[in-house]
């Protein structure tokens, strides 16, 4: 099978952590032994978040009295991309993947006039109280929202268009490597119109990016592990429930905070509505659980949607939770795994 797996940042940096590398180290160590197994028994790419990161690096970029202007931020997004990717391949090593691992630094084609752009809504860098993004955003000329309970610096977030390395990636990927790549959504780029690319400051969402990479190398799966083992019905009340399954038309009817579980499920409905496989959402600790369907959330294409089951290459172009539920939707709690 083969599988694209897409790490959320929060999983490998925990809210009010310290940004030390020992304890980012021992995340990426416990995120490989759960990825291990899947690497050893199917075709794997990785594509992993880094929004706590590429944070902190432009908030010391900013700080830094040596510097002229602070770096790009799609030069900071590179730069996490060949921190987290050392990690991720020495640490899969270690959990005994004897295939070729290989981090690709990767560029994400972008639509110079894309609307995201005069929308900034990509959370990025640690959680402040109100007073100190106050502070902050007047000081660096930052935007700033309320992340649930916590305030935090918001950036563009436009639509990946291409990955540029797709080609490479491919290649790889046909060769038994295990591919780590996309990371932190891939650092954004604009073509001039004469083919030259040129960075941006923005951050692409790593999910998206995960799924247009899992449309195109015509993925049997697409998993987005994160944080919390499940989208959550009712979260946050006494009658909170776990999904474990869901299809297009039970996620069309419900909305998701943008900042959190939104772009997850936006990231499974494209993959599934393109191609008519499966997606899953769940706990990265629980990794081959989510992918047979006995833990997690598994969305579906439904009824009213195609359903590819061919094998072979499928036809395709090129805190994480969910309002409550409608009475309509399908809610199967977890103990009953997917067929």
């Amino acid at each position: 099978m083969r599988i694209v797996a897409a790490l959320g940042g929060n999983a490998l940096l925990r809210r009010g952590e310290k940004p030390d590398a020992v304890i980012q180290i021992e995340h990426v160590r416990a995120a490989a032994e759960a990825l291990a197994p899947l690497a050893a028994d199917h075709e794997l790419i990785i594509c992993h978040g880094n929004g706590p990161q590429v944070g902190m690096l432009a908030l010391e970029s900013e700080n830094d009295p040596s510097l002229t202007r602070p770096y790009p931020l799609d030069a900071l997004v590179a730069q996490t991309q060949g921190m987290i990717g050392y990690w991720l391949a020495q640490c899969l090593h270690n959990a005994g993947v004897t295939k070729p691992v290989l981090s690709i630094v990767t560029q994400t084609l972008v639509d110079a006039h894309d609307p995201a752009f005069a929308e900034p809504a990509k959370f990025v860098g640690p959680v402040y109280d109100h007073p100190q993004a106050r502070r902050l955003a007047e000081l660096h000329g930052w935007r700033v929202a309320a992340d649930g309970d916590s305030w935090r610096r918001v950036v563009p977030s436009p639509e990946p268009q291409r990955i540029v390395e797709q080609d490479s990636i491919t290649h790889l990927l046909e060769n038994r490597a295990v591919v780590i790549c996309g990371g932190g959504g891939g650092a954004p780029v604009v073509d001039d119109g004469t083919g030259r690319l040129q960075g941006v400051e923005a951050v692409v969402d790593k999910d998206f990016t995960a799924a247009l990479l899992a449309v195109t190398v015509h993925a049997d799966r697409l998993l987005v592990l994160t944080d919390v083992p499940a989208v959550m019905a009712h979260f946050g009340t006494p009658q909170a429930v776990p999904l474990n399954r869901l299809d297009l038309d039970d996620l069309a009817r419900m909305r998701f905070p943008a900042g959190s579980m939104g772009p997850k499920t936006a990231a499974c409905q494209r993959f599934v509505a393109a191609t008519g496989r499966r997606a899953a959402i769940g706990s990265l600790a629980e990794a081959t659980a989510v992918l047979d369907g006995s833990a997690g959330t598994t969305i579906t294409a439904g009824r009213t949607h195609r359903t590819d089951t061919r094998p072979g290459p499928r036809p395709g172009p090129g805190n994480e939770h969910v309002q409550p539920v409608p009475t309509n939707a399908t809610v199967t709690p977890l103990t009953r795994p997917a067929p």
